[in-house]
This record gives structure tokens, C-alpha cells and sequence, in this order.
């Protein structure tokens, strides 16, 4: 983790140090830029040429019978520059010109002459917009001074600037001094970033370990990387949530594999044992021997209920299970059902209430379903009311409909359940809170009954309370 630590601080070390160095560049090419010029050969010369070259040209200025003229040299000098020349007498009258631009004038006043050796043009507003700039000089011949000015076909700015000269005694040492203060300064910038940067990485890097190892602790957004630990934040209570819901589930598996095998093994200890009995004992009477086979028969056939729900939920949850919907009299098909329920010897002196609304007195609701499941689901529903409560029981069937929707409710006057039974009621697996006085169920029957109502494109939920009953609400949308 070090050695990653200052590859990081080397790596942002580096890029600021490479971006400092290229932004000096890029000042320094600007810079160059400022200070040279072209000239009319195509030559790059620095910005001041034409002042040095201004002072050095009164080398070339001669005076013949007290009148200033110019030596060969002068003339041949001037000719390769293409620079223009001028030479002003003390009252700023023209007394030499040779090859000077049109735009010269015959006679400067002592204003026009400041102004034209302060900015290089007579007059400001041409400052900066015509190519060419005048430089002047200064010459005595036989006690008279003149004035000479050389015009340039360059455009150049002239900028004073003004420097405390006690603080500025050796300009070049204060430079150097100050940009060694600024590169100085940034690179222990980049290098104190660079460390924040490795120390924060460092902690994002420990807190993403807790996360791996379950022992995080939410931080407190803020800072730069607030974000960043805002989503660890909510990764983290992403993967607590999930290991829970993993827990819940494997605990949910295990408590099913410990009663599917407990169930499948009671109907198979009565088939073998009197199987052995028949086997053993050939003098049983003919009434004993159909007592022992409708006993086997009974078990044989609650193993087979266990397979064909383990068969289903699996149908179910690969949505392999066929469906043949057919437009059919729902409440007719409930009537029949509750019929067929009463009928069963097991459920004869039980009481189902059968209530339609007014709005469907003629008893005929259409609804497009799969008879085989709904039967299967109906059954459940009701049949759980009677099993699970008292003898007293009592089942009422309500049907409504309403603009869009047709409601089904199947409520008892039974037991109840807990708020615990009723939110875990349609979890595939579960049996319910006190499953030790139950031999018989899978856990499956109400988790198949919602699955079968949600492919029928319904909804499904469960209202109850201890000593209270409780009431299934179904809804379908009504074609």
C-alpha cells in the first residue's frame, strides 16, 4: 500500500510539475513573441533594434558647410533597412530628408516631437495601427543641435514603465530571484497536493477493504470527495441489505429442507410399515387389509401433493407452467367451487358464505382465466381457513366489481395471524410461526396461489390480526 501511495504522489508530483513547466514555456514563447520583431528582410530582430539602432546612426551623420548631410555608408544602410530618414532643425523644421514615408510631415512642433518619441507617432489615435514607428535622435554640429528621426516599416509599442530603483538594483537578479520563489512555491504546492491526494486515496482505499470485509463505517459527506463517499456510503448499505436478504434466505432454505424432509418421511413410515405387516402376516382379515391399504393410499397420496407443488413452484419460477385461459362466469366458477368444498366429507358441516354485490345480482361476472389453477388457488385459500382454524370456522366468499377491476375476497372468522406470519405469509417455504402441530404442508400453497394470481395479471394481499380472522383480497383487471 505504501509503494502505491508514492507511485500516486510521484504520478500527481509529475503532472503538475510537467504542467508548470509547460505553461512557463508557453509564457516564454509568448514572451519571445512580444520582444522580436520582423523586419523587412524576413529577420527576426528583438523589439529594440530600431532604438539601438537610432543611437548608433549619428555615426553617420556628418556636417558639410555647417548643413548635416549623410555618409555613403549612411545611405547604403538605410537602403537595406528601408528605414526613412529625417533630419529636424532646434525649431522643428525639416533641413534632410531621404526616402521618408508619405505621411511625414515637413515640420514637427515641440508637442508633436514628445509625443512622437514617446509612442512613435504624432498623433495617439494612430498608436498601434499604422506599420511603421519613428524613433529620434540627437546631434550637435558647430553649437546647433538637431533632430533626427528615422522611420521604421515596423510596428512596434513603445512601454515605459517605472521601477523603485533602490529595490530594483540588479533587475536581473530580482527576475531570477522571483521566478525561483514561484517555481519554488509550486512545486511544493504539487508536492503538499500530491500528498493530500495519496492520503485520501489511501483512505478511500481502506474504506472500500471494510466494505469487503463487512466493517464499514458510514462517513460524513464532505470535502472533495464527498461523492466518492457517498457512494461507498450507499454500497455499502446496497451489500448489507443483500447479505440480509441472503441470510434470510438461506435460513428460509434450511428450515425447508428440514421440514420437506420431515414431511416426506411420516407418509413413508405408515406405506412401509403396514406394507411389512401385509408381507408378514397372511391370516389378517379382509377388513383389516382394507384399512391398512386406505392408510397407505392416504400417504401415498400426500407424497404426491408434496412432489406436484416442489413441480410447480419450479414451473413457476422458470415460467414453464402452461395456461389455458378461457372466458368464463367467475362467480358461477366460485359458487361451484364452494360447492364441491362442502361436499368433501372432511369439510360437510362447514359454513361458507357466498355475497355478490348489486351491481352483479344476475350473478354473471366475465373473466378470462385457467380454470385447473384457479381451482388450485381458491381451494388454498379456503381450505387454510378451515385447517388452520377452529372448528367454528366460518368462510365468507365476497364478489365486487368495480369500473376496472373485478375483487375477490375470501375471509374467516378463524384465528388470525401476527403481524410477523401475515408479512412473511406468501414467502415460498414458510409454514408459519408454530409449525411443530402441523405435519402436513409444504410452505408452498400460498406462494404458488400468489404466483398463479400474478400470472392471471391480479394482485394479492392478506388483513389480519390475533382473534380477529383474516381476509385475502384478489384483484383482477376486468376485460
Amino acid at each position: 500500500m505504501k509503494q502505491s501511495g508514492y507511485r500516486t504522489t510521484f504520478h500527481i508530483y509529475l503532472i503538475f510539475f510537467l504542467s508548470l513547466l509547460g505553461t512557463l514555456i508557453a509564457v516564454c514563447c509568448l514572451l519571445v513573441m512580444l520582444i522580436t520583431t520582423t523586419n523587412p528582410n524576413d529577420k527576426t530582430v528583438r523589439s529594440d533594434q530600431p532604438k539601438i539602432f537610432t543611437q548608433e546612426f549619428s555615426e553617420y551623420i556628418i556636417f558639410v558647410n555647417n548643413s548635416p548631410q549623410i555618409k555613403q555608408t549612411g545611405i547604403e544602410l538605410l537602403q537595406e533597412t528601408h528605414v526613412g530618414l529625417q533630419i529636424l532643425d532646434a525649431a522643428g523644421n525639416e533641413v534632410y530628408a531621404y526616402q521618408k514615408p508619405d505621411h511625414a510631415q515637413d515640420y514637427y512642433s515641440n508637442t508633436e516631437l514628445l509625443l512622437l518619441y514617446q509612442t512613435g507617432h504624432f498623433d495617439k489615435e494612430l498608436a498601434g495601427t499604422k506599420n511603421w514607428t519613428a524613433f529620434i535622435g540627437v546631434i550637435t554640429g558647430k553649437e546647433k543641435d538637431y533632430a533626427y528621426v528615422l522611420y521604421f516599416p515596423v510596428n512596434i509599442q513603445k512601454i515605459t514603465m517605472y521601477l523603485n530603483g533602490e529595490r530594483f538594483a540588479g533587475g536581473k537578479k530580482f527576475i531570477i530571484f522571483i521566478i525561483s520563489i514561484l517555481l519554488s512555491t509550486a512545486l511544493f504546492l504539487g508536492l503538499g497536493y500530491g500528498l493530500f491526494i495519496t492520503k485520501a486515496i489511501s483512505r478511500l482505499s481502506a474504506s472500500i477493504r471494510s466494505i469487503s470485509g463487512r466493517c464499514y463505517l458510514p462517513v460524513k459527506e464532505k470535502g472533495v470527495f464527498r461523492d466518492l463517499y457517498n457512494s461507498l456510503n450507499e454500497l455499502d448499505a446496497g451489500i448489507r441489505a443483500s447479505d440480509h436478504l441472503r441470510e434470510k434466505t438461506e435460513t428460509m432454505r434450511r428450515e425447508w429442507i428440514s421440514n420437506i424432509t420431515h414431511d416426506l418421511k411420516t407418509p413413508l413410515s405408515p406405506i412401509k410399515g403396514y406394507a411389512e405387516i401385509l408381507c408378514d402376516d397372511t391370516e389378517k382379515s379382509t377388513f383389516q387389509c382394507r384399512k391398512y391399504a386406505e392408510i397407505m393410499l392416504k400417504n401415498a397420496a400426500y407424497m404426491e401433493n408434496l412432489i406436484d407443488d416442489l413441480k410447480l413452484t419450479w414451473q413457476l419460477e422458470n415460467n414453464m407452467l402452461p395456461v389455458n385461459r378461457q372466458e368464463q362466469n367467475i362467480v358461477r366458477f366460485l359458487r361451484e367451487l364452494s360447492i364441491d368444498i362442502l361436499n368433501c366429507p372432511e369439510y360437510e358441516k362447514r359454513t361458507i358464505y357466498f355475497q355478490c354485490s348489486d351491481p352483479i345480482a344476475d350473478e354473471t361476472v366475465m373473466l378470462s382465466f385457467d380454470k385447473k389453477l384457479l381451482t388450485r388457488t381458491f381451494q388454498n385459500l379456503i381450505i387454510n381457513a378451515f385447517v388452520h382454524g377452529g372448528k367454528d370456522t366460518e368462510v365468507t366468499v365476497q364478489i365486487a366489481v368495480s369500473e376496472c377491476l373485478v375483487n375477490i375476497t375470501i375471509s374467516d372468522n378463524g384465528k388470525g395471524m401476527s403481524v410477523e406470519e401475515t408479512d412473511r405469509l406468501f414467502d415460498r417455504y414458510y409454514r408459519g410461526t408454530n409449525t411443530e402441530s402441523k405435519t402436513e404442508g409444504t410452505g408452498l400453497g400460498l406462494a404458488i396461489a400468489k404466483s398463479i394470481i400474478e400470472l392471471h395479471g391480479g394482485t394479492i394481499s392478506v388483513t389480519s390480526s390475533p382473534g380477529a380472522g383474516t381476509a385475502f383480497l384478489i384483484c383482477f383487471p376486468s376485460d
